[in-house]
């Protein structure tokens, strides 16, 4: 297939009858890391919400793998092969972590084990706390919980909000790490991200969004040597 396997084209829409998106276009490729930026306010994670069906849009269309999935419901692009992991709220902290894991596989009718084992060697820490409740563990490794339930599904495109939001520099290169390890296994990996920089250095494909419209859209090399990128969003 060519093409990327997700593209938001076009998009225009929000909330009710006020839009926040204007003729934006979001795309990844099959294994490539696909990174929105820019300044607060500027619909990153209402454009991420739009792909994902969470909101609605007057105009444009979203397709996964050539296919028109613009009328599905977020459930219903789970089944297509999309995850989300929201940047909050995205745990479930009374249960263990290898019962969040489970939570993941509930649409599945095979064995999930060995995708258990592949998160498990991807987040070793995961194992070790597989009997602890999530709530009890760090921002980081709650982070962990909630990428490898997403993982879970077996998606063909993983979508994380604000990953990074509220972690140490040291938690978020392991984190960024990590997400490059998933999009090497084949997976298409489309993510918000307030750190722009250090995002932008992992990033195949780069999206600056200003006001709810493209503003630039480059390799990630290319936006974070472009002067005007480092001066207005990357703090020079």
């Amino acid at each position: 297939m060519s093409g990327p396997v997700l593209i938001g084209d076009a998009m225009t829409g929000g909330y009710g009858a006020a839009d926040i998106l204007h003729d934006c276009t979001i795309a990844v490729e099959k294994g490539q890391i696909a990174v929105i930026v820019g300044p607060n306010g500027a619909g990153k994670s209402t454009a991420m919400k739009a792909v994902f069906g969470m909101l609605n849009i007057r105009e444009g269309q979203v397709r996964l793998n050539g296919r028109d999935i613009t009328k599905l419901t977020p459930q219903a692009r789970v089944a297509q092969g999309m995850a989300f992991v929201p940047q909050t709220s995205n745990i479930f902290p009374s249960l263990t972590v290898e019962e969040n894991l489970e939570m993941g596989a509930f649409l599945r009718r095979d064995d999930f084990r060995t995708t258990m084992e592949q998160v498990f060697d991807l987040f070793p820490i995961l194992r070790d706390k597989r009997r602890q409740a999530a709530g009890e563990l760090s921002g980081g490794q709650r982070q962990q919980v909630a990428v490898g339930r997403a993982l879970m599904t077996q998606p063909s495109v993983l979508m994380l909000d604000e990953p990074t939001a509220g972690v140490s520099p040291i938690v978020m290169d392991e984190l960024f790490d990590r997400i490059i390890e998933v999009a090497r296994t084949g997976i298409s990996i489309l993510m918000v991200e307030q750190n722009a920089r250090q995002a932008l250095e992992i990033a195949d494909k780069g999206y600056v969004l200003v006001q709810g419209r493209n503003r630039f859209t480059d390799t990630g090399q290319a936006l974070l040597a472009d002067p005007e990128v480092r001066r207005s969003f990357l703090g020079g």
